[in-house]
């Protein structure tokens, strides 16, 4: 072999032999399922979309109910009481985790430890050392970590964010973004702690987290709603992370920045009367090189000045863009002269652009191609851990009542009282490790 010819088949073998046995030359990705909870079976339905492409062989899941409607979707997938059995089977490729977001750095890591491809839902983490680790894992054994912010898969959204790359909207020195709801007064109640039911695995469930009492709302199932375990601190941080998530990530995207320098948030829980610990009222400031960005949220008022309940707004010189996932509009800027006569001059033209692609399917498909090319997916772990860490800083602001100066590189600071936020400990015996 000519030695040009033999570097590109030494190459294409070595590609080859990264990949999972079964994926390499084009056979169907073998998927687990963990975590079969609404968001879970949302997933799901998008995956059995490309039959062609993966076949969902195995489940694990700590409530039975869940995993039941699970098993209707996938009668033929093999059931793990312990996802580390799931994670150790070497005749699956890729893992799907869907847990609450305690356990995502944990299950990613080991996953990445197997040799297993991982698709994780947001926010990656509930700590950014754990968000760091996850990043570290992935590098370490090579492999694909897709994580779930799907709107960077929304052609409309890419489109938006062109837009503010192409310099039409002129200077961008402020960038707004928000969730408003109303649940006055009662909020997701406030049940008192119980046992456990008997077709939950409540000490399974809680994992790393602090040993507590079940509590429904806790636990947070709830046939009508995402679960409500999103407003305890031990599991999650709030419609910060739940949402605010989604709506930084295409500011990072769109603005084409690492992170924030600096971050000033203000909030409380002023107006529900139930037992969720998150604020149910937050304003987050981060300052950036050359602009400013707000994520606000409500549950006690949903007004929001004529525009739908959630979204992003780039403020420019020369026009205003609106995003959310139904479409983008352009609003005109107008350009007053008083001298030598006065006159309106318009400073671009409105326009609009709506959803044009199922963005969940779409993800799926670009996690599937990059696990068989064995490249970076649309939002790489890296880029995954980088939002995760601006919406995780929104609290860790809050919570310590301090403004905190952050290097987005280095993603260090150097607020002391700050710091007690970046990591936590982990109940025995689980621990985070490479």
């Amino acid at each position: 072999m000519k030695r040009r010819s033999f570097v590109a088949a030494a190459s294409a073998a070595a590609a080859s032999s990264a990949l999972p046995a079964q994926t390499a030359g084009g056979k169907k990705i073998r998927l687990g399922v963990i975590g079969c909870g609404r968001r879970g079976r949302s997933n799901l339905r998008s995956v059995l979309k490309l039959s062609d492409d993966i076949e969902v062989t195995a489940l694990s899941e700590v409530y039975k109910p869940n995993l039941e409607l699970t098993l209707k979707m996938v009668p033929g997938a093999k059931i793990y009481p312990d996802f580390r059995d799931l994670i150790a089977d070497k005749d699956i490729d890729a893992v799907l985790i869907a847990t609450p977001d305690h356990w995502h750095a944990y299950m990613t890591v080991e996953a990445c430890k197997a040799g297993k491809d991982v698709y994780i839902e947001k926010p990656i983490s509930v700590t950014i050392h754990e968000g760091q680790t996850m990043v570290k894992a992935a590098r370490k054994y090579d492999r694909v970590v897709q994580v779930g912010t799907q709107q960077r898969s929304g052609k409309h959204f890419q489109e938006a964010a062109a837009i503010v790359q192409s310099g039409k909207l002129g200077t961008i020195s402020f960038v707004r973004t928000w969730n408003y709801a109303n649940l006055y007064p009662q909020g997701i109640g406030n049940p008192p702690d119980t046992d456990p039911p008997a077709d939950l695995d409540w000490d399974m469930w809680l994992g790393p987290a602090a040993e507590r009492p079940f509590n429904k709302n806790r636990f947070g199932v709830n046939p009508y709603q995402y679960a409500h375990f999103r407003w305890f601190w031990d599991y999650a941080g709030g419609m910060m992370t739940d949402w605010g998530i989604h709506l930084l990530d295409i500011v990072l995207m769109a603005m084409a920045e690492p992170g924030p320098r600096a971050v000033s948030t203000f909030g409380g829980k002023y107006a529900l009367i139930d037992n969720r610990e998150t604020p149910d009222t937050i304003m987050a400031s981060y300052e950036f090189p050359n602009f400013v960005c707000t994520y606000e949220n409500r549950v006690a008022n949903a007004y929001a000045g004529g525009l739908p309940n959630y979204g992003i707004l780039f403020h420019g010189t020369e026009g205003t863009l609106y995003v959310n996932r139904q479409y983008w509009e352009i609003s005109t800027e107008v350009r007053r002269y008083r001298e030598p006569q006065p006159r309106v001059e318009p400073r671009m033209s409105a326009a609009r652009g709506d959803a044009r692609n199922p963005s969940t399917d779409d993800h799926w498909r670009d996690f599937v191609a990059a696990v068989r090319k064995r490249s970076k997916p649309i939002c790489d772990i890296e880029i995954g851990h980088k939002s995760t860490a601006m919406a995780l800083l929104g609290n860790v602001s809050l919570r310590s009542r301090q403004r905190i100066d952050w290097d987005p590189m280095e993603e260090t600071t150097e607020n002391k009282e700050a710091q007690t936020y970046l990591r936590k400990q982990y109940r025995p015996p689980w621990k985070l490790e490479l």
